[in-house]
């Protein structure tokens, strides 16, 4: 009968190698070998470093922020526009009102709202990321965080936004809107409000969800009251300010 040789094994904090799966080398060896493949850099557990890295210079760049709001809308909105020139407006009303003015820090509709905010002398903020197409912040953000990661930056967003104004925009845009709207219908976060703005660009929409998706109550009244639609820059501002009084009291 031939002898079995125990299995190789090591405990490494709550992972439990065994056999096959068990490294031929030590941490230390890989780390002081100075003739190595760069490959780990891409590997997961690197990742969860940089992850880990994104929140903590996230947080720290906006922790003492102040109330704050977030402006989505679409990177490729002309500076013609009369959506870009409501960006403007909205930005710089929400400057005027307090609340600093955070954005994905890119061209148009993000552009639009950094430069009302630097106009109505508040904190223009961009919230970057790593794109193969982006070109890095647009020239009236102050303050800057880039991300490589959507989710961290999402985060960002909703950590430190008192609400969100949304112009027209494609799918990042829907993206960031549907996102917010499904954290607070499952009160992941507290509720906060969303406003549309641009009546001819939302309103199919909102008839879409109303016709479709509460006909066949897979969402409710409540989830839909949660939006408002206004042209009026003025408006939207109200909205947020409403809600942040109410939440005062």
């Amino acid at each position: 009968m031939t002898e079995q040789r125990p299995a190789r094994e090591r405990q490494t904090g709550p992972v439990r190698l065994r056999r096959a799966q068990v490294p031929r080398t030590t941490t230390d060896q890989r780390l002081l070998d100075g003739i190595q493949s760069t490959e780990w850099l891409h590997a997961d557990p690197w990742r969860v470093m940089r992850i880990q890295s994104e929140f903590v210079e996230g947080f720290g760049a906006l922790a003492e922020l102040g109330p704050a709001v977030a402006v989505f809308g679409s990177a490729r909105m002309s500076r013609d526009s009369a959506a870009y020139a409501a960006g403007v407006q909205v930005g710089r009303l929400l400057a005027e009102a307090g609340y600093a003015v955070i954005t994905g820090g890119g061209p148009g509709a993000m552009e639009a709202a950094n430069r009302g905010a630097l106009e109505g002398q508040g904190t223009s903020v961009g919230l970057g990321i790593e794109l193969p197409f982006e070109t890095g912040f647009n020239d009236y953000v102050d303050l800057g965080v880039n991300f490589r990661y959507f989710f961290a930056r999402k985060t960002m967003f909703v950590k430190y936004s008192q609400g969100f104004i949304v112009l027209p925009g494609g799918f990042g845009t829907l993206d960031e809107l549907f996102e917010a709207l499904t954290l607070a219908q499952t009160q992941k976060v507290t509720e906060f409000p969303v406003v549309l703005i641009g009546t001819d660009y939302w309103q199919g929409l909102l008839d879409w969800l109303r016709e479709q998706s509460l006909a066949a109550g897979i969402i409710t009244e409540e989830d839909l009251a949660r939006l408002t639609l206004t042209d009026d820059p003025h408006e939207a501002v109200r909205v947020i300010d409403s809600h942040e009084e109410k939440s005062r009291r």
